[in-house]
């Protein structure tokens, strides 16, 4: 694809003309272009639609503001909802004077930018995705935001990932996405909206960082001679764990990897089984007499 030319260069102005300067630029160059003026010219034609796109974004302080920082992809940065009164230096790419007074942007291909788009659910999702990528580099670069929301999900939401549909203080609706593995407290960005994420408890299980806690009943012939039980796991269905002979009552014994997914894909978290021994109820004479320490028979 051809990039576009710029918009100053069409217009024979300079970066720091004044929108008189431009205006003036732009009726001089009107007159000898229309296509009135010029009928059946297609050259002039062509130059009388580029310095039209020239003048509509030049004379409009908000639009000159973002395209002196982004070059052709200034719409791209607006659907974003950046702040083009934003320091020129905390921006990532774009907006910044090179030497010699020339203006070096990082263009995006239509087609490559297309594609970076597919699949994010919207236009204006996707541009906000795209943006989220660049900014995310550091703090200091990330699009401004007009407001902050908490989305409550649970343990096992958090546990598999899962996505929420929220509102944007401009009434627009986005879908968020919860990685698989998030922290409680954990701010998902969006463009214009924070997402505080707040992750409930569990009546079963219990997250420490990674790990996970669970309590696992334990006949008390297990505990004392070894066997089997059963664990359940957050991921749905049980698995089979080995008790060692004389395991006494609160232990933690560990499942590897079935804990919590690291959401920058790191190693998962352990799953502790924590062993409540259970009496056999009700208790016989004959174990009655073993606690007193007396002969059962």
């Amino acid at each position: 694809m051809p990039r576009t030319r710029d918009y100053y260069e069409v217009m024979g102005v300079s970066r720091s003309a004044s929108e008189k300067d431009i205006q003036g630029a732009f009726r001089k160059l009107a007159r000898k272009l229309h296509p009135d003026v010029n009928p059946g010219d297609k050259e002039a034609e062509r130059r009388f639609k580029e310095i039209s796109e020239a003048h509509d974004v030049l004379s409009d302080p908000e639009k000159r503001k973002l395209y002196d920082r982004f070059g052709a992809d200034w719409q791209a940065a607006a659907t974003a909802g950046v702040d083009p009164d934003q320091p020129r230096a905390q921006w990532p790419y774009g907006g910044g004077q090179g030497g010699g007074g020339r203006v070096e942007y990082q263009n995006i291909d239509p087609e490559v930018f297309e594609d970076l788009l597919r699949g994010a659910g919207s236009a204006r999702a996707g541009f906000g995705d795209l943006f989220g990528s660049i900014f995310n580099r550091e703090s200091s670069t990330r699009p401004p935001v007009d407001g902050e929301t908490t989305m409550e999900v649970t343990l096992a939401e958090a546990f598999r990932g899962t996505s929420r549909q929220v509102g944007l203080p401009d009434g627009r609706r986005l879908e968020v996405r919860v990685p698989a593995g998030v922290q409680d407290g954990t701010v998902l960005r969006v463009p214009g909206l924070r997402v505080r994420v707040h992750v409930t408890g569990d009546p079963l299980f219990e997250r420490e960082g990674k790990d996970l806690r669970v309590p696992v009943s334990v006949p008390l012939a297990t505990a004392l001679l070894g066997g089997e039980v059963d664990v359940p796991t957050l991921k749905g269905g049980r698995v089979k764990l080995n008790v060692p002979p004389e395991t006494q009552n609160g232990t933690r014994l560990r499942l590897r990897g079935l804990g919590m997914p690291d959401p920058k894909g790191a190693v998962a978290g352990d799953l502790y089984a924590e062993v409540r021994v259970r009496l056999p109820l009700p208790v016989d004479e004959r174990t009655r007499r073993w606690a007193r320490g007396l002969d059962p028979e």
